[in-house]
């Protein structure tokens, strides 16, 4: 006889003891109120984002608006200074040519002499953090929307940079234009622009403003001398440098200081 011990077999459920399909439903489906929740929750966060689109983002498609306006009216204006100077000048020197360049929708040149100013509408809206220029102005903070802008900068290259195609040759911004939901502007740069303080909430976009962003600018290049480096840091040229013409005597402007000790780059992208 095996004394073996056996394992006894596990005891059998009874039908009382199963689980129900109305038991096992209940553990994983939402009661009534928990669904009624989940359907109210889908609403509000419609209505969140339909508030953001229809308030900031609104705005922002105003703002840019704005923007593109002021940038053609601000090409308008550069080509009849452009007319004005050239007919001031060329009388007393033909061979100083003073130039309007259409590039694209969203850019166009100035040259004059030596120098090459560059106009750029960006695509984007900005803002800034609430230290920065008119951000804590009662203006703006009296609307939301005003705080947010369109903006076009003024660079300052030497003209043969570009017409050499001298790539590592440095520009300048030496302006920068913000344009809000009013048509308000604020204008920024260095020093030479001689800007005079300006409140934004008694500024609105006009063709002198804008004129005299331009003139500025030009006034600030032409006073800025190309300063030529010193022995020491072009005494070897490479291959490359040749190659691609870079001049060993190849000069910058380093006379450009930035007015509120601000700089230029500070804005936010969104």
């Amino acid at each position: 006889m095996d004394d073996t011990p056996r394992s006894t077999p596990p005891a059998a459920f009874s039908p009382e003891q199963l689980p129900t399909p109305a038991a096992t439903e209940s553990a994983t489906a939402p009661t009534p109120d928990t669904a009624t929740a989940m359907i109210e929750e889908t609403p509000d966060r419609l209505d969140q984002i339909f508030e953001g689109l229809k308030q900031k983002s609104s705005a922002k498609q105003q703002i840019y608006r704005n923007t593109i306006a002021t940038f053609d009216l601000l090409r308008q204006v550069s080509q009849e200074l452009v007319v004005e100077l050239s007919r001031k000048i060329s009388p007393l020197d033909s061979s100083v040519l003073v130039e309007y360049r259409p590039i694209n929708d969203m850019e166009f040149h100035i040259k004059f002499s030596g120098d090459l100013l560059v106009f750029v509408l960006h695509s984007n809206i900005v803002t800034f953090p609430d230290d920065y220029g008119p951000m804590n102005t009662t203006y703006v903070e009296a609307d939301f929307r005003r705080r947010f802008f369109g903006h076009i900068m003024a660079y300052n290259f030497m003209a043969d940079s570009v017409k050499f195609q001298r790539m590592n040759d440095p520009g300048y911004l030496v302006g920068r234009l913000l344009v809000n939901i009013d048509n308000h502007y604020f204008l920024e740069g260095v020093q030479q622009l001689e800007l005079p303080d300006h409140d934004m909430a008694a500024s609105p976009i006009t063709p002198e403003m804008l004129r005299l962003f331009v003139e500025s600018a030009m006034i600030a290049a032409v006073n800025n001398d190309l300063i030529a480096p010193p022995m020491n840091e072009i005494k070897k040229i490479t291959v490359k440098q040749k190659i691609e013409n870079q001049q060993v005597s190849r000069g910058s402007k380093v006379g450009f200081s930035f007015s509120h000790q601000q700089h230029l780059g500070e804005g936010l992208v969104y």
